[in-house]
């Protein structure tokens, strides 16, 4: 006769797991002997084995019963259905791995891939990390709400990069992001992005592209929250673009004429 150690030896599993089998009522559990010890004979190793082998082979505790009951038809459905489960579960981890080897650079999380490809330029291009990131909080926000809008919006800020236009007031930017509210430079920086802002929008009506605007006002105002809270002088920047005749950062526009051009999407 056996102790649960030996019992646990022999079928290579531990005390525990002996323990946690009695619990589940898979293993009957013996009566003890008068020195008040439980002890196991042959047959409580082989069913043992048995059940280490099934839980082994991916096989939930609570099916191991029905299986080591069954029949050999019954036993091969039970099995060919486990495995089904099992082949499901693989694809399952193997979509699980691609999408975190796609998230090994950071931006591919909570990002379609237009904007994915627009960091990766901006970055060659040698703009400012930090403006970088900014710019990939902005456009979570506006993938997650308006996902159906990114490609075209996308397409859009990606023209203006490779034109030129968006290169230099990113340059700009970048050189001031963490500059003090009172800096000088940002009076010169206001000035070029109405420069931009002016330029995109005589370029936009005299193609005709007046059009409404595809971002509701509720992200409108988070994402111009949170440009506001992203650089020290973010609001002294936007209070000198004021002056300047635009209000907004989002959607910005001029009192009169009513004209809008989206600055971060």
């Amino acid at each position: 006769m056996l102790t649960i150690s030996q019992l646990a030896s022999h079928a290579g599993v531990t005390v525990r797991a002996v323990r946690h089998y009695h619990a589940k009522q898979l293993l009957p559990e013996p009566e003890r002997d008068r020195s008040g010890y439980r002890r196991y004979d042959a047959q409580a190793v082989v069913e043992l084995i048995r059940i280490r082998t099934l839980a082994d082979a991916g096989v939930p505790l609570s099916r191991v019963r029905q299986l080591l009951a069954a029949d050999p038809a019954e036993f091969a459905a039970a099995v060919e259905e486990i495995d089904r489960r099992l082949r499901a579960d693989i694809r399952e981890l193997q979509r699980h791995r691609e999408r975190i080897a796609k998230l090994a650079a950071g931006d591919s999380l909570a990002l379609p891939p237009e904007a994915v490809d627009y960091f990766r330029r901006m970055r060659e291009l040698g703009f400012s990390e930090r403006l970088i990131e900014v710019e990939r909080d902005s456009w979570i926000l506006i993938a997650a709400q308006v996902p159906d809008q990114v490609p075209a919006l996308m397409a859009m800020k990606r023209q203006q990069l490779e034109e030129g236009t968006l290169q230099r007031l990113y340059v700009d930017l970048g050189e001031v992001v963490d500059c003090r509210p009172d800096d000088p430079r940002l009076a010169e920086v206001a000035d070029r992005v109405v420069a931009f802002i002016e330029a995109e929008v005589t370029r936009a009506e005299g193609a005709g592209l007046e059009e409404d605007y595809p971002l509701d006002a509720d992200l409108i105002d988070l994402l111009d929250s949170a440009f506001l809270e992203s650089f020290p002088c973010a609001p002294q920047l936007l209070r000198l673009i004021e002056e300047r005749g635009w209000t907004g950062w989002t959607m910005i526009e001029r009192s009169e004429p009513r004209s809008r051009l989206g600055a971060n999407g």
